[in-house]
């Protein structure tokens, strides 16, 4: 069970992200990932929507739809035709959305450790030794994580999709999907602190599982940012870094 008093606490770390960075100077921290965050994100909505209108013609055309609408000469017909593509190009969309986070997270791990290390090393005011090994061993890691977060999050998503067909349980199954891709995406943010306090991944697992409620409020708020073109996704992932680091100092579980 998620515990409402995490979740709440996991968003007002938040603000205190925002104080922190203010005080502390660490805009540039901010600004880079931020940066490749948002071109990334942009090249690829570019891409998919682009190249899901060459998938969707390819998938029509192994079918006999366009010689049937052809020989019909309905409009009606045509316009479904047109509906079920564009509905096809934005189901692909959405994926990309989904599932862009965890290509980022694999890309941008080395500079999440490092701001995570960086913001604890100020909170406690002590330097932890930079080790080029422990650095590669923190981005495969970062790697192994995703991709296992992507399976189960792929796992949760496919149950959710049959669900979504039953009467009553089905109208509540966007509202879960959106939950369970916030719990997955602060679960990666909370890793950073378990991993530099030398918990394997096994351990980190069974530590954020009894902490559900951070990681949930963690990517609420995350994916309230990205509802801000530009700014919220120069400012979400490094802020959901930070407040994380924040939120597992103020309660010292670490």
């Amino acid at each position: 069970m998620f515990s409402f008093r995490e979740i709440v606490a996991a968003v007002q770390c938040y603000g205190k992200a925002h104080q922190f960075i203010n005080r502390h100077k660490l805009w540039k921290w901010i600004l880079l990932p931020g940066i490749i965050y948002c071109l990334l994100f942009i090249a690829g909505i570019y891409f998919v929507w682009g190249y899901s209108g060459d998938f969707v013609n390819y998938l029509f055309g192994l079918l006999p739809l366009r010689t049937w609408i052809q020989e019909l000469e309905s409009s009606w017909v045509s316009f479904v035709f047109i509906l079920l593509a564009f509905s096809i190009r934005i189901l692909l969309l959405l994926l990309y959305f989904s599932y862009f986070k965890y290509l980022f997270l694999i890309i941008g791990s080395p500079l999440f450790a490092y701001l995570s290390e960086k913001t604890e090393a100020i909170l406690q005011r002590r330097d932890f030794p930079f080790s080029m090994g422990q650095l590669m061993k923190d981005i495969l890691r970062g790697i192994k994580l995703s991709l296992r977060n992507m399976v189960y999050q792929t796992i949760c998503l496919l149950l959710l999709f049959i669900l979504s067909f039953i009467p009553v349980v089905g109208w509540i199954t966007p509202l879960v999907g959106f939950l369970v891709e916030c719990y997955f995406f602060g679960f990666s943010m909370m890793d950073y602190s378990c991993e530099r306090h030398r918990m394997n991944m096994r351990q980190s697992i069974a530590f954020i599982k009894e902490h559900r409620g951070m990681a949930l409020g963690n990517g609420i708020v995350f994916y309230l940012f990205l509802f801000i073109p530009l700014l919220g996704w120069l400012l979400a992932p490094s802020y959901a870094v930070i407040a994380a680091t924040i939120h597992l100092q103020d309660k010292r579980l670490l």
